[in-house]
């Protein structure tokens, strides 16, 4: 099931919901951090207020206010015991308010492991077993209104899985694996970002996530499930011989073929993605093109040689089996 190609004619409709909002909830989960959120502002408020009063007793008060400011008692109450209490009782209720986020699964619990990568994001939907059942990247896929645990790891360097309106942001340490719990109240794309600086094109390190109706999403499953489709064409199928000759699949996997490289995004679906490239390219035959022949020129610094050695005919042929793998 591919989106529409109304939606994938610019980077800003790929891209609904971006730049996203930090502080507008879509699940139960972003809900607990903005309201953790709006009381650190609401109290750093009421303390510069408390701060600015006392400043101007400081200054401009009556000689007895002065005084009584100056005393030790003030000091000890408002420099410890106040702060003490109040930032313990914060502590309390941000644990309480947040502890559903990174909550162990649930039996039956639908559960996706991400990988930061430098600069991409390893997708696969695991089965009840804890098995890898679908493969992707870059973008997930969920059921509205149905809690999803994500199990995140970094490959190389620390990264940090953020998508504000879903769920607070988590780093992804290597050699150590984080839960994180997200759900969407309702269908809709929601964007995110890496927020861990991560070295390079760490700003152009995008992600997606796009909550189905359960009906859908389970149409979704199915389409991702079934056995691949053939080339529609010839030319596509001459696209296909390109990929395997030019040695592509020593990066990348394409299921239904030889080719089963890790170094690289999984392709089997990539003419359904939204966008290329993490997030920085609308997907279509142009664009998939172009980033074929001179990634680097695209996204500087990433991981994927460029294919100056190609004909625009192969890059075109290419582009169009890719495209075809829905």
């Amino acid at each position: 099931m591919s989106p529409p190609t109304s939606t994938r004619s610019t980077l800003a409709e790929a891209l609904r919901g971006w730049p996203p909002p930090p502080l507008d909830p879509a699940g139960p989960h972003a809900g607990a951090v903005a309201a953790l959120s709006w009381a650190l502002f609401g109290m750093f408020v009421a303390v510069l207020l408390v701060v600015v009063a006392a400043l101007l007793v400081a200054l401009f008060g009556k000689p007895a206010w002065r005084r009584r400011l100056a005393r030790e008692k003030a000091i000890w109450i408002g420099g410890l015991a106040f702060p003490v209490v109040v930032l313990t009782a914060l502590l309390v209720w941000g644990l309480t308010l947040t502890r559903d986020l990174t909550a162990a699964p649930q039996p039956g619990e639908m559960r996706v492991r991400v990988t930061g990568e430098m600069w991409w994001w390893r997708v696969v939907y695991l089965d009840g077993e804890g098995r890898a059942a679908i493969l992707d990247a870059n973008e997930l896929h969920i059921p509205a209104g149905t809690p999803v645990t994500l199990e995140l790891e970094a490959a190389d360097v620390i990264h940090s899985f953020w998508i504000p309106r879903l769920a607070g942001k988590l780093d992804m340490i290597p050699g150590r694996r984080n839960i994180l719990r997200i759900q969407a109240d309702s269908p809709g794309v929601y964007a995110g970002q890496c927020a861990e600086y991560c070295g390079g094109p760490h700003a152009l390190m995008g992600f997606v996530v796009v909550a189905h109706a359960p009906a859908e999403f389970e149409r979704w499953r199915a389409e991702r499930l079934a056995p691949p489709a053939p080339p529609p064409d010839a030319f596509a199928a001459r696209g296909a011989q390109l990929f395997e000759t030019a040695g592509c699949g020593a990066c990348h996997r394409v299921r239904g073929t030889g080719a089963e490289g890790l170094a690289g995004p999984d392709l089997s679906h990539v003419g359904a993605r939204r966008s290329l490239g993490a997030g920085i390219l609308p997907n279509n035959h142009g664009a998939l093109a172009g980033w074929i022949a001179d990634s680097q020129a695209i996204k500087p610094g990433n991981r994927m040689p460029p294919y100056r050695v190609l004909s625009g005919e192969e890059l075109r042929a290419l582009a169009a089996w890719l495209g075809s793998r829905r």
